[in-house]
């Protein structure tokens, strides 16, 4: 009778944290709210796919197909090759760092939500607050990109730029107002595209490399040799030369703090792990695969395009804008004599910025949402409509993306571009914020006695060591970010202060509201590691009995090699 008695209370608790679990997805999260409504228990919207397609997504945008030109101009092909694989570690151990803490008991309301239950609820309002501005000015300017983009096949006098800002406006907002399920589809046909654009591109390059195009120049690693592997720096807007190992290790921290913006937007999975179905699963595999995938897509592209592009071509010096015609992979498709490609890549680089567009205004939403949620924003943000879409922040959004409209003057499009410099900080302080918080949560786990290698769903790998090179390389980048404005003899205090000032910005934000709210870190023995675990527990119980259930069916079938076999075994590891 006992032992019928403690299982009752241990039901009774677990039906209790279960009814609380989903009142605070329900309130953290629009997309659930009307399914907690209905008493359906986290039946979420996300498949892993689509989680694992997201992940690699808002990395691959223009930064991969455009920016690298820039960082092969200023550093040369081998500094490209060492900085791309440098940056793509640390942004596999902010992944991983996240992924292993939102395994352990998922949280609706992102990384504020993390920050404040696992370090120090100041660190969540400015991490929020941070993480917010970026995506209040990234939509427009992906905006202004999609204009320039379509700028290759209609001139900007017969159409003006400002007609197809508005044209992208109205789809994004269009996609974003139909829920999570509608834009988790968009994103992973879009992203499909990117990577499919992606590997054409790396097949393409290594056969140019190897002399299979019509020119029959086989060119190997001559431009590692002439003009060289590492160049010096060279800054002729302000008339700025450094030359000898000086100016290349400039050059190479140059390039160091360029390619941290080619990922930017890595981490925005993070939003959509709470919206994934069985998170356990879905969010390990979308980690795990990201690595996969930037080995293969920024590693190998940078690496073949340094082979077939040098560094100080003409056409890449001379090279500006968004348009196809600025990229160094259209610069080695005419430098090799293959014609009508042009057409083709542009036509990916558009489909690339709409991508971003939709990605950042969702997040935009979600973030701002999320804050009203906590009480870090106005409550009226919190509100949803009937489809559980947060209308409120898809206003905001969409009244900060009328900025893109500055452009149509040459002095507005200077302004804006500063708007840019502004906010391309804050990925780095999200990345580093998320590393910290790892830190504090694998040292919470140790002092109240859990075992990573049992307790985890996932552990991050090379621990602790990886967090803390990764936290070291961040804090690092944070500082160089604009450190050529101190050199040479001029001093562009309008380049410094749009690129720090949102470091203060945070620093002021976390101790405002420290000292107003008197918050305090929370000590490793008092951070919470239970509340809410046996409803993640139990669901995932559920989770794996029904795929047992699955598996004795197809196993009565004869495992038959359906569309969702050959997806897992053939497809699963690229989308």
């Amino acid at each position: 009778m006992k032992d019928y008695e403690k299982q009752a209370d241990s039901d009774d608790v677990l039906s209790r944290h279960t009814a609380e679990y989903n009142l605070s997805v329900a309130m953290s999260n629009p997309q659930l709210k009307e399914q907690t409504d209905q008493n359906q228990k986290l039946k979420k919207a996300l498949e892993a796919r689509h989680l694992s397609m997201i992940a690699i997504g808002g990395a691959l945008g223009t930064g991969l197909l455009i920016g690298t030109g820039t960082a092969l101009r200023t550093g040369g092909p081998a500094a490209i090759f060492i900085t791309y694989s440098l940056v793509g570690f640390v942004v596999f151990m902010v992944l991983s760092a996240l992924g292993e803490v939102a395994t352990f008991i998922p949280l609706a309301d992102g990384f504020a939500g993390y920050c404040r239950r696992y370090v120090d609820e100041a660190l969540g309002f400015a991490c929020g607050w941070v993480y917010l501005f970026k995506y209040l000015l990234l939509p427009p300017n992906q905006l202004v990109a999609g204009a320039l983009v379509m700028q290759f096949w209609v001139d900007k006098d017969r159409v003006n730029p400002g007609v197809w800002i508005a044209v992208f406006l109205v789809i994004i907002t269009a996609v974003n107002v139909l829920g999570v399920r509608f834009f988790g589809e968009i994103e992973f046909w879009l992203s499909s595209v990117k990577v499919v654009t992606c590997l054409g591109l790396i097949i393409l390059m290594l056969c140019v490399a190897l002399g299979g195009s019509p020119s029959g120049d086989r060119l190997g690693f001559r431009y590692w040799k002439d003009p060289g592997a590492f160049k010096e720096y060279l800054d002729s807007s302000r008339d700025l030369h450094i030359g000898g190992p000086t100016g290349r290790f400039v050059s190479f921290v140059a390039v160091l703090v360029t390619t941290i913006f080619a990922y930017t937007g890595s981490e925005l999975v993070g939003i959509t792990f709470a919206e994934c179905a069985r998170p356990r699963k879905a969010i390990p595999k979308a980690i795990k695969l990201t690595f996969y995938r930037i080995l293969l897509f920024y590693i190998c592209s940078v690496l073949l395009l340094g082979m077939c592009v040098s560094s100080s071509d003409g056409k890449l010096l001379g090279a500006s804008g968004n348009t196809a015609s600025a990229s160094p992979f259209v610069i080695a498709i005419t430098n090799a004599k293959i014609k009508g490609l042009d057409h083709v890549i542009n036509a990916c680089i558009l489909i690339f910025v709409m991508s971003a567009a939709n990605s950042d205004m969702y997040i935009c939403s979600r973030t701002v949402y999320g804050l009203a949620v906590a009480g870090y924003a106005p409550y009226f943000f919190s509100k949803t409509n009937k489809m559980g879409v947060p209308m409120y922040g898809i206003a905001l959004c969409f009244a900060f993306c009328l900025l893109a409209f500055m452009t149509t003057s040459s002095s507005a499009a200077d302004i804006f571009n500063h708007f840019v410099n502004v906010v391309s900080l804050t990925g780095l302080i999200t990345w580093t914020c998320i590393l910290f918080l790892h830190m504090r949560f694998m040292k919470a786990l140790k002092v109240q006695g859990y075992s990573r290698k049992k307790d985890l769903a996932f552990r991050s790998p090379f621990q602790p060591f990886g967090t803390y090179f990764a936290f070291s390389m961040c804090c690092f980048l944070i500082l160089a970010k604009n450190f050529t404005v101190f050199l040479g003899n001029d001093f562009p205090y309008e380049t410094f202060i749009t690129g720090y000032i949102v470091l203060p910005v945070f620093i002021i934000m976390l101790f405002g509201w420290k000292f107003w709210k008197k918050t305090r870190l929370i000590p490793v023995n008092e951070v919470d590691l239970d509340t809410y675990r046996d409803v993640v527990d139990y669901e995932e119980e559920q989770f794996q009995a029904k795929d047992a259930e699955d598996k004795a069916i197809r196993e009565a079938q004869g495992n038959p090699r359906d569309f969702k076999w050959f997806y897992d075994k053939v497809f699963g590891w690229i989308f």
